[in-house]
Parts: C-alpha cells; structure tokens; sequence
C-alpha cells in the first residue's frame, strides 16, 4: 500500500501499458476478479497480462479450513487459493484462472496457461517445497485484443 493500491491502479490511465506483470501477488487482494480488471485496462491492444500464483494443490497443499474460510498454511496474508480449473475444490475460497480469463470479456485471448511444477516432489509429506527449489505455480498470460462486433 506504500506505493499504491494493487486492486485499483488508481491514478493510472486506461490503455497505458504495452504490459502488466504481477508474481504472487493476485492471492492477496479482497477481490481478485476487480484486481484483475483494472490490471488489464492498463494494457493497450496488443499488450499482455502475465501473472503467476500459487497453485492451490502443490503450494497450499489442503490448506486449513477455519469456520469455513479458508488459511494458508504458508502465507497468512493469502486470501484465496487459485487452480487452473476444478469443478470443486476444497478450499471455500478457491477461484479458478480460467474464470478470471474469461470475465476479462472478448477482448481477452488466452495465450498460455501452465503448471509451473518443476522441481515439485509429490511424493513429499505437507511441506512448503517453494522454501527449497520447487516452482509450486500457475503462469497465465493473456493478450489484449481489439474486439469489433464482427468478432462475435
């Protein structure tokens, strides 16, 4: 909050970037989806999105579930979880990227979206592996199109 509000981006003018990166950082906002938003007003057409964050299998690894909200268990200021895609997920606070793409509207084209696992050992025992040299995340990258009605 020192150098602004993530959330936001106020003060900053729409159309303003050839690109937005933002690592571990869409975790901890009050709502992802605003976040994500504003992050991709600020590309012009043509720009790119491209985030990366936890993966709520390989870094939260079940997480804990206190009075049904849930709480990392590495990083208390994480206020959701985050998977590729799941039709259901354990934690109550779980958002899916593919979600968050598609409310971006028809001028978001998915570029790429990979598990970043190298290095993981599932076989492990509950453990934050990213403290060692494991990748335990999601990376995404979306392009800003220019969307006409004959796109549609």
């Amino acid at each position: 909050m020192e150098h602004g509000d993530a959330q936001y981006m106020s003060g900053l003018a729409n159309e303003s970037f050839d690109f937005v990166h933002s690592s571990h950082c869409l975790e901890h906002m009050r709502d992802p989806h605003v976040a994500i938003q504003n992050w991709f007003r600020l590309i012009v057409p043509g720009g790119h999105l491209i985030i990366t964050v936890p993966d709520e299998d390989l870094y939260e690894q079940g997480g804990n579930i206190v009075n049904g909200n849930f709480h990392s268990c590495y990083n208390s200021d994480h206020k959701m979880s985050i998977t590729i895609f799941k039709h259901a997920s354990w934690s109550p606070n779980s958002i899916n990227v593919f979600d968050l793409i598609k409310s971006l509207g028809p001028e978001a084209k998915t570029i790429k979206v990979e598990l970043q696992d190298g290095t993981y050992q599932y076989d492990m025992p509950k453990y934050d592996q990213t403290l060692g040299t494991a990748e335990c995340s999601i990376e995404f990258i979306v392009q800003r199109i220019k969307f006409t009605e004959h796109d549609s």
